[in-house]
């Protein structure tokens, strides 16, 4: 936002002084940590009561006299950003400001904080306490509100709306037919096979909570759903999207099924034996890149976590030495450090229906220890441990580590085998505060590549490559597609033709073809 811009939207705030959203401070250069956070608790859960998109924290008016005095607070950028990332430590969910601005009015500097309503269903806290607003005190909140806010989701589950017009035939046939089989696998010690088998589909899709009152819900069509049935849940997507990010650069998309398709993900997967001799044996230990178990769970956690309502897709990324995992929507309940251990189980889950079918059918744990568990695999497989990235609230990333038989890291804990997971989580932080400094994957010494594990040697050769041009009909056909779906998006028009997102992007602009609004709201308009 520009000066001018800024200064009208102060002027605004102060016009409507201090509310249960707007609260101003005098704010010298050592204001507290601990009140901005109880501040954005209390506003932050404020704004979501009153269903508004955001609340302000304004330093440098004084909260009296309704003037400005300037402030001296954190006068660098830098130190600004790094507030962000400050704050988050404390507050559950894992949230921060969306925009820290700094004014210089003609009176002295003035700092706006623009801090996002608590999501749907989660208030938010700073360091274990909530936080709200009466008039213009700050005060621990209370037991009405906070239920009022909890049970915003009960109601809310994308993933629980039934779709009337689908039917069980448009499902796919062998997607059942996995889905029936995990059920058999993780409940054969209560439920006999031949019970669950004599089943009608209807029925058991009941009985794991696809399928409510008759009705096929979006869950069952994500999960089971024939790759022509996308088009019950437009124009949310409903797409996983693996890149290749190496000397070579690749890409593919895959839709419904989830159940069968994300294991065609894994299948794209440059997933090789690699060996390595440790110091105390004349044989050669195996060990895969990736661990299949963990790339599953990261891959499941994913779709189980997804936010749909942000019509985005899931993405898994290869490079040289990692995949990444990015799916919308903060981290669900929680941080990823409390359930390290195993010992934290969440209290509620953003997609219930979903999340409690794929349970039922064993793609994920429901009670917090999918992220122990992927840990445990990694270390006991000598991998570094998974890395989660939640500076932008808006999305989830993961990071999986390749086998690196040259790290120090690996060699340690090969050649010890009594190591403590605690140990083996310092030696992790170790490693990783020197993998700017160590050259991966040029190293040969000790690393012989075998089969891949899973995939066919020939896999490189044959990935499909991005097209550098839009074919000759382009202009008709694109207009023809938003008259018929203004809200199609960039990425589905890309994806249809094949080509980058910038490519479509510069070809719009030039039909003068404008898109009017923001996210899922906005829709495309013919100039």
């Amino acid at each position: 936002m520009e000066q001018t811009e800024l200064l009208a939207l102060l002027n605004n705030l102060i016009s409507q002084w201090e509310n249960e959203v707007i609260e101003f401070k005098q704010a010298d250069k050592n204001f507290k940590l601990s009140e901005i956070g109880q501040y954005f608790s209390a506003l932050s859960n404020e704004a979501n009561l009153r269903k508004l998109e955001k609340a302000w924290l304004v330093f440098g008016v004084n909260n009296i006299t309704r003037k400005i005095v300037e402030t001296d607070y954190r006068p660098k950028k830098e130190a600004r950003e790094h507030l962000k990332y400050e704050i988050s430590q404390g507050l559950e969910p894992s949230l921060t400001f969306r925009n820290i601005y700094e004014i210089m009015a003609p009176e002295g500097r003035v700092l706006l904080f623009e801090i996002p309503a608590a999501p749907q269903g989660m208030p938010v806290s700073y360091n274990g306490h909530f936080y709200c607003r009466a008039g213009e005190s700050l005060l621990a909140l209370s037991l009405d509100k906070l239920d009022e806010i909890r049970r915003q989701t009960i109601n809310t589950d994308w993933t629980a709306v039934t779709v009337p017009d689908a039917t069980v035939n448009d499902l796919d046939t062998v997607a059942v037919s996995k889905a029936r089989d995990g059920f058999i696998l993780k409940h054969s010690s209560s439920i006999p096979e031949e019970v669950i088998k004599a089943w009608s589909t209807e029925v058991f899709l009941e009985k794991i909570g696809l399928i409510r009152k008759g009705q096929i819900t979006r869950a069952c069509l994500f999960l089971l759903g024939k790759a022509e049935s996308n088009f019950f849940v437009s124009p949310h997507m409903a797409q996983i999207t693996w890149k290749l990010e190496t000397e070579e650069r690749a890409y593919e998309h895959y839709g419904f099924p989830f159940i069968l398709n994300a294991t065609e993900v894994y299948n794209h997967i440059r997933n090789y034996q690699m060996k390595m001799m440790p110091d105390d044996s004349l044989v050669a230990i195996s060990v895969p890149k990736y661990d299949k178990r963990v790339f599953m769970e990261a891959l499941h956690n994913c779709i189980a976590h997804q936010d749909y309502t942000k019509n985005s897709r899931i993405i898994v990324t290869e490079y040289k030495d990692r995949i990444t995992f990015e799916n919308a929507g903060s981290f669900f309940y929680g941080k990823p450090q409390e359930y390290i251990l195993g010992t934290k189980t969440p209290a509620d889950y953003r997609n219930p229906c979903l999340a409690r079918a794929m349970s039922e059918l064993g793609m994920i744990d429901t009670m917090g220890y999918g992220i122990y568990q992927m840990n445990k695999n990694q270390a006991e497989t000598y991998h570094l441990l998974p890395d989660y990235d939640l500076s932008d609230s808006s999305k989830t990333i993961m990071t999986l580590y390749a086998f690196e038989p040259n790290y120090e890291y690996t060699k340690k804990i090969v050649n010890n085998k009594n190591l403590s997971f605690d140990e083996i989580v310092k030696l992790d932080a170790e490693q990783k505060a020197n993998l700017s400094k160590t050259t991966v994957g040029n190293s040969k010494a000790g690393v012989w590549k075998d089969v891949p594990q899973d995939v066919p040697q020939d896999v490189p050769q044959n990935v499909p490559q991005k097209n550098s041009k839009l074919p000759a009909n382009f202009d008709t056909v694109v207009i023809d597609l938003i008259k018929q779906n203004n809200k199609i998006t960039r990425e589905e028009i890309a994806a249809k033709y094949n080509v980058d997102t910038k490519t479509i992007t510069r070809r719009l602009k030039k039909l003068n073809v404008v898109f009017i609004g923001r996210g899922i709201n906005g829709h495309w308009e013919i100039q």
